[in-house]
């Protein structure tokens, strides 16, 4: 395909990072939620590459050209300490259980591994990479004219919430995650809203998200208070569809997938009324979230059409939301709209150690992909944000 110029790609040594699991079964699916934090860590990595066997998804199709990521013609090897330990990527990789790093300097490939028995042909599930990919799609159809500006209401593109506690909600608001709509984002209480959403509330005609979502109550005025929620997400996910008229992953392949040159097919996970999850699913290759970076850092443009706005590209990777304190583990200080805002960087991650960071300043972009074996306790969290990412960064910007 040309996604590659000549130079090899590495993977881990160790058999544990390493080793086949070609004739492991796969794991059971999950129609309802597309949620699979009750595989173990060993379902994860046989699981998280093959979705689009185990639960039924939508073809994100590639175009006719690729986006070459030409290798650079230097390679880094960081070496950092984490814990009193020293690290380098290997050891982290064996230890953390990752699948996937790549790091591009000024569009150049400077680092790319492999683990896992995954090879760059292998696509790996996103999760809520998803959510930065989806608000993407919001900024492609506000440039479009399918969505009036980021300040219209909710409820113009989803009228099935009038008389809801999203009355007066504009689709900022819902990718700022600040719409004041009461909602509980705990992964192991059964009672939770991520896990009740889409199980319940069925009406004729209504997507069952939308159902759940539009008899919550409201906790707080619109624009007030951040609360994470993928439930938000999945509404945002609806909103765009039903603005630009065809399923998202048929607009991702249109505005993303074949512009860019994306080089594999991406997939997306449907749920049981097959719709695209705002709020997760997609799956690609390691170079393509690298890719997805990339666009950002061009500046949201695929060659020479420019497909983000670029006010609205400047709002998206700006806080629009300020982190007091640390947020459920992240070292962040803000969310745009569903991108995580750091300080020199903005990142969009995905439960179980999935992350692409973009350093705009740097020209730096950093892809990681894992099946962690306790998805996102705050320590894994600080050992990618904190110690990986930035000695990533640190070296692909070294002067040579």
């Amino acid at each position: 395909m040309g996604a590659r110029s000549a130079g090899s790609v590495a993977s881990t040594g160790s058999p544990a990072a390493g080793g086949s699991n070609c004739d492991q079964p796969l794991p059971p699916g999950d129609k309802v939620s597309s949620w699979y934090s009750r595989w173990t860590p060993e379902q994860r990595v046989i699981g998280y590459r093959n979705i689009d066997k185990i639960d039924a998804t939508h073809v994100v199709p590639r175009g006719p050209n690729v986006c070459a990521l030409r290798r650079a013609p230097f390679q880094i090897a960081p070496r950092w300490t984490w814990n009193g330990e020293v690290m380098d990527v290997d050891r982290y990789m064996q230890a953390m259980r990752t699948a996937g790093v790549i790091v591009l300097k000024d569009g150049e490939i400077v680092l790319e591994r492999y683990g896992h028995g995954r090879t760059e042909k292998d696509r790996w599930l996103a999760y809520s990479i998803t959510k930065s990919v989806t608000a993407i799609l919001a900024g492609a159809a506000v440039h479009d004219g399918y969505i009036k500006s980021m300040d219209a209401p909710v409820t113009d593109y989803i009228p099935e919430m009038k008389g809801s506690a999203y009355d007066g909600v504009t689709v900022r608001q819902l990718f700022t995650m600040t719409s004041g709509v009461k909602w509980n984002e705990d992964y192991v209480d059964p009672n939770s809203d991520v896990f009740r959403a889409g199980r319940c509330c069925y009406e004729a005609g209504v997507h069952p998200i939308v159902a759940y979502m539009r008899h919550l109550p409201r906790a707080a005025e619109p624009g007030t208070i951040y609360n994470y929620s993928t439930g938000e997400s999945d509404i945002a996910g609806i909103l765009v569809s039903n603005a630009v008229g065809k399923p998202l992953s048929e607009y991702l392949s249109d505005k993303l997938w074949q512009a860019y040159g994306m080089e594999a097919d991406g997939s997306w996970v449907v749920d049981r009324f097959g719709r695209d999850r705002g709020g997760s699913g997609i799956s690609m290759t390691l170079g393509d979230y690298a890719r997805i970076g990339q666009f950002m850092l061009d500046g949201g443009k695929a060659g020479a059409i420019q497909v983000l706005p670029r006010g609205w590209l400047s709002d998206a990777t700006s806080a629009q939301v300020i982190f007091p304190t640390p947020y459920r583990g992240h070292a962040a200080v803000g969310y745009g709209y569903s991108w995580w805002i750091y300080k020199d960087s903005y990142a969009a991650l995905g439960s179980d150690g999935q992350a692409i960071f973009v350093y705009p300043q740097d020209r730096v972009v950093i892809a990681v992909n894992s099946a962690w074996a306790a998805p996102n306790t705050p320590e894994d969290w600080q050992g990618l944000e904190v110690a990986l990412v930035p000695a990533l960064h640190a070296e692909a910007v070294r002067e040579r």
